[in-house]
């Protein structure tokens, strides 16, 4: 039996019935990572000690005859601008290589009651600014479904690691399609919360009103356990919320059929730039959905167009501010610690700490973030941004008016090859076209494997109102059943 492909219900039968220890699904995990990952490099840096201790708990309680959490003994990765107590915390950044968490996020001590195990730190685009995890300032990850290609970004080690069997699930970040587009690129499935679901305490920010932490898993149910295990409320974070959600409209019963369940079709999401090869696919999970009873339109999301330029003045704003903290004084890598830096004032210690440990990419959203917050240019970008970002809101409940759920692609293509698109920005930030909306709005959206183009995976998007990830984690099970 290989311990590295079974699903999390099914490391849980096994444990109860002592098919095999915690100590002993850990101990494989670990084997396959040190094979596998160094051509992969979807870890940055791996707790061995943390995760064998965890595992012996586990083990522990089950000799003791103590009930055991549906989560306990489930080997897991985590990206690496999460906290973790006592481990490094890069964000796959210089200016952080030597950062240790001084506490768990929220998330993570939601995972550690039930009794999960942490293998690891999983890479990132830097500060989670990217599409490729090529940013990352500690080398690329590649896609383990074709190792010339990017797993997608900024999650990108997080999904490899998920679809390389190098752990079972992985959490994620998502502030304009992190979690989604790596899943899509790499077969996975990967759920993007509704804004204020999950905590965000102990995560490092990149843009406040964007970011939402969410699980990375191999199939819907394990997805599902995941986000059940860390959502709700946490104190620490004034943006969560004690999960209102809303019941599985049309699938209640946990995926009772389809019967009725109105599925919208955004004509914007279908325009030119889409492969044609993704289409087809989409198209194809869409039609089963209609052959079992689903009601399918197009509708339309008019501002889908201005989405990108509104996304990309708001997120750097934001970035600008928050990594302002970032400054060689307080922590982080400092040119105060260089012999060799000759430093007059405290303007050159911020200048030679910032200049030299940001990457390209996290300069390039630091300046456009200056500049768009700065006088006389406030009111022309940022306001009128904030302005376009509420029209996009209004889109999307005109469209929830009309329909249940919003399918769309993920991406317009499929994974492309590693330094195809570094070079030029504009090509690469396309790249989330059909993901940053979601997160403009708030909204939840699941990316869902439906498919192979040219022998890559390609990822069905399903979109719901706010506090519906019942409603998405239904109906993604009868599509994951049916294109089966």
């Amino acid at each position: 039996m290989d311990l590295t492909r079974l699903t999390i219900k099914k490391i849980h039968e096994g444990l109860k019935v002592k098919e095999f220890s915690a100590l002993e699904l850990t101990a494989a995990f670990f084997d396959k990572i040190k094979k596998d990952d160094p051509k992969i490099h979807a870890y940055l840096n791996l707790t061995e000690e943390l995760a064998r201790k965890q595992a012996k708990e586990t083990d522990e309680k089950i000799s003791a005859g103590a009930t055991l959490g549906i989560l306990a003994g489930v080997p897991g990765a985590i990206k690496d601008n999460i906290l973790v107590e006592g481990e490094k915390c890069t964000a796959g950044s210089k200016i952080l290589e030597n950062f240790i968490a001084p506490y768990d996020a929220g998330v993570i001590k939601k995972l550690k009651k039930q009794g999960a195990v942490l293998l690891g730190k999983a890479n990132l685009d830097e500060f989670a600014m990217g599409s490729s995890t090529e940013n990352s300032a500690f080398g690329p990850t590649r896609n383990p479904r074709d190792l010339q290609r990017v797993p997608g970004g900024s999650s990108g080690g997080s999904a490899a690691a998920v679809a390389a069997d190098e752990c079972v699930f992985a959490l994620g970040s998502d502030t304009g399609g992190s979690i989604r587009l790596p899943a899509s690129f790499c077969g996975v499935v990967g759920l993007k919360p509704t804004y204020g679901a999950v905590s965000r305490a102990g995560v490092i920010a990149m843009a406040s009103s964007l970011d939402q932490v969410g699980p990375l898993a191999k199939t819907v149910e394990d997805c599902r356990l995941i986000f059940d295990a860390i959502k709700g409320k946490d104190e620490n974070d004034s943006t969560n919320v004690n999960n209102p959600t809303l019941p599985p409209l049309n699938l209640r019963g946990g995926g009772g059929g389809v019967k009725n369940l109105r599925i919208g079709l955004p004509k914007e999401y279908f325009a030119e730039g889409l492969d044609k090869n993704v289409e087809k696919l989409v198209r194809n999970a869409v039609e089963k959905m209609a052959q079992a009873g689903a009601e399918i339109k197009e509708i339309s999301l008019p501002y889908t167009k201005y989405a990108l330029a509104c996304y990309y003045i708001i997120m750097p704003a934001e970035v600008s501010a928050n990594l302002a903290r970032y400054d060689g004084i307080k922590y982080g890598a400092s040119a105060i610690r260089d012999k060799e830096a000759v430093l007059k004032n405290l303007e050159e210690v911020y200048l030679k700490s910032r200049g030299r440990n940001f990457g390209v990419e996290a300069k390039r959203r630091i300046m456009l973030g200056t500049f768009v917050l700065s006088a006389g240019y406030y009111d022309a970008y940022y306001l009128k941004a904030q302005k376009v970002r509420t029209k996009i809101i209004e889109d999307f409940k005109k469209a929830f008016e009309k329909v249940d759920l919003i399918f769309s692609p993920v991406s317009p293509t499929t994974a492309f090859k590693i330094g195809e698109k570094i070079a030029d920005p504009l090509q690469m930030y396309l790249s989330d076209i059909y993901t940053i909306s979601v997160n403009l709005a708030g909204l939840p959206a699941l990316s869902l494997p439906c498919g192979l183009a040219n022998n890559l995976p390609v990822g069905l998007q399903i979109i719901g109102p706010q506090f519906s990830e019942d409603l998405i984690f239904d109906a993604a099970s009868q599509v994951e059943s049916l294109l089966k």
